[in-house]
């Protein structure tokens, strides 16, 4: 195993005025949430300002795709020079593509923007939580997911309302200004409040440009397989299965690269150090199947089935979201106050399968209180298991790999969500035929849903299966422990059929 070049210096407990810094680093992380559903919701008026109707599902392929290649090279990037600066930089091409994008005359030059938006997006979300792997030690990052998990719901919430409201009253190219402003008081905030230490480095780092553009076309290949698939091509069609190819042959590749690399892009210490790592991936991943899933297909249900207005839809998600702050909050204090945090990730997923499954009785006669039950069921659950999975990715890998390490979470993540919503707009599409109308066409949304929602009951069911097999392990930074560098892929405490 090659060292890394550069070393990390010691874990220190967080300073008082942490909060007041994590503020800037979530304000930036909101940004990406919130500009998917933002500008879903402008599409209808942009196509027809620009035309390209054949064209509209690059605007949000070009954004997934780049988010998903970019995430682990900044997340390495972050490793190798100033974690600070890198998430800085990611923030101003962030800016910079959105203040593009508003600008746009053809729908060629939106998609190209929206690609550049895409790369800044996958900067921001693997540097927020490597910065917050950083300042906080996973003993006392419980007291903050509060903040994080608040984002999230934010940025699922309020991007319909906040891109309904701007699009009505100030354009369509507000949907992207719109990002400026937060975005500027982000780049201030983080500028002044963050302080970090400087690492020294052992030698001179060292870009995995071969891994960069292996990963590149695995993971392109992959997500335009999951978007594809079921929609513009057959499952079974030669351009879905040689897609399909060159994501598993390029996957066996990088590994073999990633395994001879200086200083490779995804360490495999990082995933073969504990196993509670890949745990906590597959969870994450779980979570953002049923996180996209519902995201998509809840607001279609409310607004077809039960009548719903499309503002209406997003307030109706509130059932949905509100439940995954208080359980947030409450497992992460939990957890600070006891270093306990196995039995959250098995509670949550078992309240993912069981709201899962509650959803998928839902029919043409379900009332709104009940779909809210349901979803309140199911925001319990991704409150219980989301952030705890991310401890447990955090707190299995050395802090001079947090960036590598939060980067794969977030392309986890992101390519479990790709390639669940992919399933689910399969089966959706097969439920619901284009030729239904009127009272036919909700009773077949109705079944589309139902097919949806029990897929999803199936995936938590194995997330269940993986959270039983979390190994409870004590979390760095816990009261009355050393604050000194230690090394956590290997614990004094376990034996080697634990790792």
């Amino acid at each position: 195993m090659t060292p890394s070049p550069m070393t990390t210096p010691p874990m220190t407990p967080p300073s008082k005025n942490v909060r007041w810094t994590l503020l800037g680093v979530m304000l930036a992380m909101l940004l990406g949430m919130l500009d998917n559903n933002v500008v879903g919701t402008a599409m209808p008026t942009i196509v027809g300002d620009l035309g390209g109707l054949d064209h509209i599902s690059w605007v949000v392929t070009a954004y997934t795709l780049a988010t998903a290649v970019s995430t682990p090279v900044w997340g390495k990037l972050g490793d190798l020079y100033n974690r600070k600066h890198v998430f800085l930089a990611s923030v101003v091409v962030f800016l910079l593509a959105s203040l593009l994008a508003g600008a746009a005359h053809s729908m060629a030059q939106l998609i190209g923007f929206r690609a550049l938006q895409g790369i800044g997006a996958g900067g921001l979300g693997a540097g927020a939580f490597a910065l917050i792997g950083t300042l906080v030690p996973p003993r006392e990052r419980g007291r903050y997911q509060g903040m994080t998990a608040s984002v999230m719901a934010l940025g699922v919430v309020g991007g319909p309302l906040v891109g309904g409201l701007v699009t009505g009253h100030l354009g369509w190219r507000w949907a992207f200004y719109v990002n400026l402003p937060l975005g500027i008081v982000a780049l201030v905030w983080v500028q002044l409040m963050l302080r970090l230490p400087n690492p020294a480095r052992t030698a001179r780092p060292r870009i995995d440009w071969a891994g960069i553009a292996v990963l590149a076309a695995t993971i392109g290949s992959a997500v335009l397989a999951a978007t594809w698939a079921g929609t513009a091509y057959a499952w079974t069609s030669w351009r879905i299965l040689s897609l399909a190819a060159v994501a598993v042959l390029g996957t066996a590749a990088f590994v073999v690269l990633q395994r001879r690399a200086p200083e490779p892009l995804l360490p495999p210490r990082v995933f073969t150090g504990h196993r509670n790592f890949p745990l906590g991936i597959g969870l994450l991943a779980a979570v953002g199947v049923v996180m996209f899933g519902s995201a998509l297909y809840l607001p279609l249900f409310q607004q077809t089935v039960q009548g719903a207005t499309a503002t209406g839809s997003g307030l109706l998600l509130l059932p949905l979201m509100i439940p995954v702050v208080i359980a947030s909050d409450i497992a992460g204090k939990v957890m600070s106050r006891t270093g306990r945090y196995k039995v959250f990730p098995v509670l949550g997923t078992l309240l993912l399968t069981a709201g899962a499954l509650a959803l998928a009785t839902m029919g043409t006669g379900t009332s709104r209180l009940a779909a809210g039950c349901w979803m309140a069921l199911v925001g319990l659950g991704m409150g219980f298991t989301m952030q705890m999975a991310a401890t447990l990715a955090q707190n299995s890998v050395e802090l001079g790999d947090m960036g590598a390490a939060m980067a794969a979470t977030n392309l986890f993540r992101t390519l479990g969500g790709s390639i669940g919503v992919a399933v689910f707009g399969s089966l959706f599409t097969r439920a619901v035929p284009g030729t239904a109308r009127g009272e036919a066409y909700r009773h077949a949304v109705a079944t589309g849903t139902r097919h949806i929602f029990l897929t999803a009951a199936g995936v938590c069911a194995v997330a269940f299966a993986l959270a039983l097999a979390v190994r409870e392990v004590p979390l760095r930074g816990g009261p009355g422990t050393a604050q000194k560098k230690q090394p956590v892929t290997r614990l004094a405490t376990e034996s080697p059929a634990d790792r």
